[in-house]
Formats: C-alpha cells, structure tokens, sequence
C-alpha cells in the first residue's frame, strides 16, 4: 500500500500546476540563455523593434493574467517578459540588427496603439487581446529579417519558446481567453516562425 500511495502522489505532483509551471520557467531558461549567449558572441543578431515590442506586450499581459488569476503560468510570463526587455537591450548596445526601416517603424507605431486601447476598454480580456495583436505585429520585423538571412535566426530558440508555451498553458491556474489566448498565440507563431526559418534556409541551400 505504501508503494502505490508514493506512485500516487508522484503522479499527482506530476500533473500539479506546480510542476508544469516548475517545466515552463525551466525551457524559458533553456531557450533564453543559449540565445543570449549567441547573440553576445555575434552568432545571433535579432531585431530590436521585434524585442521591444515582445517586452512590453508579454510583461503587460502578465499583469492582465494574474488579474485573472492566472497561477503559476502568468509568473513565467513575467519572467519572460524581464528577460525580453534584456534582449532588446542587447540587441541595440551589442551584437543585434539596428537597421530599422520605415516598415519597422510602422510595426512599432501600430503595437504602440495597443496600450491607450486598453485603457479606454478597461477590460482585462480586450487588454489581453490587444496585446497578444501587438505581440504577434512584433514578429513583423523579425519575419521580413528571416526571409532575407535565415541563418542569421534562431530556429532552437522559437522551437522551445513554442514548446515552453505549452506548458504554461498546462501551468495556469484558471481557464480563460483572458489567461490563454496570449500564450497559445504566441505558441502557434514560434512554431510558424520556426518552419519559415527551415524553410528559408533549405530553399538557399539548394
């Protein structure tokens, strides 16, 4: 009894919020830093609108989650969204893409609607869905890069981010388009990204 009381308990600790969430915060890190490093030893050069955009829209939805009671999942998105802000810093003072053009500028300009849409809504879901639009036009950028230098992305990283997102989903606490659009948006274009990459590169290759 003692031994199947123990599988029980494990099994239910493998299923927790807890764990999951424990899973989503270790793939954030798996993804974040081999990618840092890259882009610190020139290897990655990602583009900083894209960045901005990303830090600002997954660190405002993080407070939209936990509104909405979130759990463990809307942590990791924070945490996300800390990370991402370094990156964009990185990217303009280190070994990132600079060269912003006036498409670019439009990409900003549009995400930058998003934050007096959501406070004339004052709604915890239209913020949600605001910011997961501006987040999504921040890949903008970076897809119009990948389609031109390919390996110049990495596709390692937006396949954990894609894989991390699952898992966050599984980690949240309360189900909702408030809490799960964001992460299951964001999921599905890591995943899009990741596949434009491989693509890319194969069609230069041959």
């Amino acid at each position: 009894m003692g031994t199947i009381r123990q599988i029980e308990t494990m099994l239910q600790l493998a299923l927790s919020k807890e764990f999951f969430g424990v899973i989503a915060l270790f793939l954030t890190f798996v993804a974040f830093g081999p990618y840092i490093h890259s882009i610190q030893s020139g290897r990655t050069r990602p583009h900083v609108i894209s960045w901005i955009i990303w830090g600002v829209g997954t660190t405002i939805v993080f407070f939209a989650q936990l509104y909405d009671d979130g759990g463990y999942g809307a942590w990791v998105i924070g945490v996300s969204g800390l990370i991402t802000f370094f990156i964009a810093w990185l990217s303009w003072f280190k070994s990132g893409d600079t060269s912003i053009t006036r498409v670019d500028w439009l990409f900003l300009a549009l995400a930058g609607l998003a934050l007096p849409l959501w406070y004339l809504t004052n709604s915890a879901l239209s913020a949600v869905i605001v910011l997961t639009v501006m987040d999504l036009l921040g890949f903008g950028p970076s897809v119009r890069k990948a389609y031109k230098v390919p390996h110049e992305e990495s596709a390692t990283f937006f396949c954990v981010g894609a894989l991390r997102n699952i898992f966050v989903l599984l980690a949240l606490s309360h189900y909702s388009w408030t809490t799960t659009l964001f992460p299951a948006a964001v999921g599905l274009a890591c995943g899009l990204f990741v596949l434009l990459i491989m693509t890319r590169r194969s069609m230069l290759v041959d």
